[in-house]
């Protein structure tokens, strides 16, 4: 798309988020069709392995381009267990062999160490911690459903490496993600999560002591409130929804994998003050303060996504009908925000760094990310009976 055409569309979608416009929302099987069709042609863009990090109607400098941004090992990692349960769900074997697609992929880009790298395939390789905890959701996953030892030997490999990485401490402070601040990231509770999930299958002791020594961690700086410090790419202040979802993920995820009820209660607490903070139009705010005060006007999807996913899995798990309405309340909140008829294969189906568009997250850019999060919260309440 020329340069001027692209400034245009733009300002057009700026215009419509700063009028406040909302997309119709319409059944949630559309919608959540409408989201996996654009994770695939995100697949596609990067050449049907790993999915394209995101559509980006700016330019970016780092990447050098704009449109679909080059693979991303990090979030096909944890794409794989959504088309895997997509498939499942509708018995469309393309989504099956999509996913197996993109492990084998992980694979054919694991590094020497058993790292991930962090960022896209187009940047020369560093490990990451997370990114690699992130990828081990993938492979656990395509070994499960298909018995493959090359799989499982991926998982042991990069689950090794996380041990050789961690602090006596349960903390990983080395080879951080370029896209966040250096030191302690609580977040990587979801790493410990994917730890936890690789020693399901490897049998590997030390990969589960890894996963709750970090768990202990964070559980042992959270705040009574269920607030969680060191807990954001950028300002620790005043972290993201959407690395205080990471975090609450990890802990529940792993929870209910070990029957570990302290782990789900230190996510319950933050998960249930959100409840008290979700607006009328279903969203929350973008960030959180200690207090949990909103510290910004506009809204994180991602965040959106990841909180409605646990609201939905802590509706599963305590029959408590506040979780699932939340859950459906953001999700049509969601759904409003995704363009299910524009002509740009980029735009329809995909969902927004941030709402506005213009705002500091995935500015300007359609996050495979958040596509995502959305359809796993989506996946969940079209399989969870309402509420009586």
């Amino acid at each position: 798309m020329p340069p001027f055409r692209t400034s245009l569309r733009m300002l057009g979608l700026a215009l419509r988020d700063a009028l406040g416009r909302r997309h119709k929302v319409v059944d949630a099987a559309h919608h959540l069709e409408a989201a996996m069709r654009w994770l695939c042609r995100a697949q596609d863009a990067a050449g049907r392995g790993g999915v394209s990090r995101s559509y980006s109607l700016r330019w970016m400098r780092s990447h050098k381009r704009r449109g679909w941004l080059g693979a991303y090992p990090e979030t096909t990692g944890y794409i794989i267990p959504t088309f895997f349960e997509y498939a499942q769900f509708t018995g469309d074997p393309d989504f099956r062999e999509r996913a197996l697609q993109m492990a084998e992929w992980e694979i054919d880009v694991q590094m020497e160490s058993g790292a991930v790298q962090a960022v896209t395939i187009d940047f020369p390789p560093s490990p990451a911690v997370f990114n690699t905890g992130q990828v081990l959701f993938g492979w656990t996953h395509a070994y499960r459903e298909t018995g493959d030892e090359r799989f499982l030997v991926a998982a042991r490999r990069a689950a090794d490496f996380l041990v050789q990485a961690q602090d006596p401490d349960g903390v990983w402070r080395r080879h951080g993600s370029r896209a966040a601040r250096p030191g302690i990231n609580l977040y990587d509770a979801r790493t410990a999560w994917g730890m936890v999930e690789a020693a399901e299958i490897t049998g590997d002791s030390r990969h589960r002591a890894s996963g709750t020594a970090n768990l202990d961690h964070v559980l042992g700086v959270q705040y009574p409130s269920g607030w969680f410090p060191n807990c954001c790419l950028d300002d620790d202040e005043r972290p993201l929804l959407h690395t205080i979802a990471y975090t609450m993920e990890g802990l529940l995820g792993a929870g209910l994998l070990l029957e570990n009820d302290s782990y789900i209660e230190a996510c319950r607490r933050p998960a249930d003050a959100l409840l008290g903070l979700q607006r009328r139009d279903g969203s929350l705010a973008g960030r959180f303060d200690s207090d949990w005060r909103p510290a910004a006007s506009w809204s994180c999807l991602t965040g959106d996504a990841q909180t409605a996913i646990v609201w939905f899995r802590l509706f599963r798990l305590t029959g408590e009908g506040k979780y699932f309405e939340a859950g459906r309340r953001m999700n049509r909140f969601l759904a409003s925000t995704q363009d299910l008829t524009a002509t740009d294969p980029g735009i329809r189906g995909g969902i927004k760094g941030s709402l506005p568009i213009w705002q500091e997250y995935g500015t300007f850019e359609y996050l495979n990310w958040a596509s995502k999060f959305f359809a796993d919260a989506m996946l969940l309440e079209a399989r969870e009976p309402s509420p009586s």
